[in-house]
């Protein structure tokens, strides 16, 4: 049976010399700042060409600023509640960067509430960002994928809650996150046959701007002393995760769920 295009051998010399990421094509969304910041560093390090998109401008001109390996990495506006434009945004994307290797789908929104304070606003914007978005934006990805014919990568972000359940008033962010996971073995089992890996990313506590949202230090304590590691990750940690899942050595990894919570949950 013929290998597929992106399955790496041991004979093939880029299998020992890095990701082979390099000069490939990389979408990353949620780049300005937190774990997608640390995303689209550590995949323009490993020698992408990155679109680093966000809806906040300024964060990205500084996520892009500091970005090594290239000159030529884009900083891309987007809001991804306009999931009607997310057809022109990989198309434009992928003429840009000359190709589309992998899309890590970091971007997400959490608003907390009780229960009974969430509103339908509240519930559209976090359905529409986390969940609407990620299922577009996906397609989209894996359809240019699939035109260029040599594999990809696709990689999304749940929360360690998609399992356990919502803490402290992240029901509506937790069940986009859930969807998510459901979604992503569909996708997986869709572009599979094409050479292209799609897997979730499921954080536990992480030292980002969101995991401090309308939490207090006492909180935060209570988090980190329940891990086992007795600390809060950090966005590089969960970064070099995206970094393998995109690179060829993840080539038998398909429709999985990574958790990266330092073992506050274990699965």
């Amino acid at each position: 049976m013929k290998p597929r295009p992106d399955a790496p051998m041991l004979s093939d010399p880029s299998w020992s010399l890095g990701a082979g990421l390099e000069g490939r094509g990389v979408i990353v969304t949620g780049a300005a700042g937190g774990i997608g910041r640390a995303t689209a560093r550590m995949m323009a390090t490993a020698g992408a060409r990155v679109a680093a998109v966000d809806i906040d401008r300024d964060g990205l001109e500084q996520t892009v600023a500091i970005l090594e390996g290239r000159t030529d990495h884009l900083a891309v506006p987007f809001d991804l509640a306009d999931t009607a434009a997310i057809p022109d945004l990989v198309a434009w994307a992928v003429g840009r960067l000359g190709d589309l290797w992998a899309l890590a789908n970091v971007a997400a929104v959490l608003r907390r509430r009780s229960l009974d304070d969430v509103t339908e606003e509240d519930w559209n914007l976090q359905m529409d960002v986390n969940l609407k978005a990620s299922f577009f934006l996906n397609r989209e990805a894996g359809n240019a994928m699939v035109a260029g014919g040599g594999g990809g990568r696709i990689i999304n972000f749940a929360s360690m809650a998609w399992l356990v359940g919502p803490f402290l008033g992240s029901d509506a962010y937790v069940i986009s996150k859930a969807g998510i996971v459901s979604m992503t073995r569909g996708f997986a089992r869709t572009f599979g046959p094409h050479g292209i890996l799609v897997n979730t990313v499921a954080p536990g506590q992480v030292d980002t701007p969101m995991q401090h949202q309308e939490n207090t230090p006492e909180v935060m304590e209570r988090a980190m002393a329940m891990c086992p590691l007795g600390r809060m990750g950090r966005p590089e940690e969960l970064a070099t995760v995206v970094l393998f899942l995109a690179s060829r050595h993840s080539g038998f990894v398909n429709g999985a769920t990574i958790n990266v919570s330092g073992g506050l949950i274990m699965y």
